[in-house]
C-alpha cells in the first residue's frame, strides 16, 4: 500500500430486506439464460424456474403480536433462497459498480463477503466512491455506509487488519469484548 492509500470497508444497510426483488429476478432470469449448466441438475425451463421463485419471493408471511403480515419489499430474513437471490443481486452490482466508476474513484483491491466489501483505495476518494456507489442501484434501495483505517487498523468481519510501517498489511483474529464462547448445547431445542 502507498501512503495516499488505505484500507476502507463498505456495507450494504439491511441487505436481505432492502434487496429489491424484481430487479433480481431480472438478473437472474438474464444469467440462466447466458448459462446452461443449470440444466444438469433440472429439468425445469427458466419460466418454470423463474414462476417459482417469484412465488416463493412474495409469499412470505409472518405474525407480530398476533397479527398476520405479508413481507412487501425485499427477501425474506432466515428464508432459504434469500441468500442466493441477495448474492446474485450483489454480484450484479459490483460488476456495475465496477465498470461505471469514475477513474479517480478507482480502486486498487475490491474484495466482497456477502455485502460486506473490503477495499484499498487512495483516501481523498472514499466518499465520492460511496456517493457513486449508492447511484448504482437504479431502484433506491440498496445503500452503502462505510468505514475507513483508524490508526493503521480497521476491523473487517472477524479480522482486525493492521497496516505496517513496511507497506504491508497483517491480519490479526478480532473478537468483539462481548464474545462469551458460549453456544447453545447442540441437543437443545432452540427455535
Amino acid at each position: 500500500m502507498h501512503e495516499d492509500e488505505i484500507l476502507n470497508s463498505h456495507d450494504v444497510v439491511s441487505l436481505f430486506t432492502n434487496t429489491p426483488v424484481s430487479k433480481a429476478l431480472e438478473v437472474i432470469k438474464e444469467r440462466l439464460l447466458k448459462d446452461n449448466q443449470w440444466k444438469e441438475a433440472t429439468q425445469l425451463e427458466v419460466d418454470d424456474i423463474m414462476e417459482l421463485l417469484e412465488f416463493i419471493l412474495s409469499t412470505t408471511y409472518f405474525t407480530f403480536m398476533g397479527q398476520i403480515y405479508r413481507q412487501k419489499f425485499g427477501t425474506a430474513m432466515g428464508g432459504p433462497v434469500s441468500p442466493m437471490v441477495a448474492d446474485i443481486f450483489m454480484e450484479f452490482l459490483k460488476q456495475t459498480a465496477i465498470a461505471t466508476v469514475p477513474l479517480e474513484y478507482r480502486l486498487k483491491l475490491w474484495k466482497r463477503y456477502v455485502d460486506d466489501i473490503l477495499e484499498i483505495i487512495n483516501k481523498d476518494a472514499v466518499e465520492g466512491l460511496t456517493q457513486h456507489l449508492n447511484m448504482v442501484d437504479e431502484t433506491g434501495s440498496i445503500k452503502f455506509t462505510y468505514e475507513s483505517e483508524v490508526d493503521k487498523m480497521l476491523l473487517f468481519l472477524d479480522m482486525l487488519i493492521v497496516r505496517k510501517d513496511d507497506r504491508h498489511v497483517k491480519l490479526l483474529i478480532y473478537r468483539k469484548k462481548t464474545l462469551t464462547d458460549q453456544y447453545l448445547n447442540f441437543a437443545s431445542h432452540h427455535p
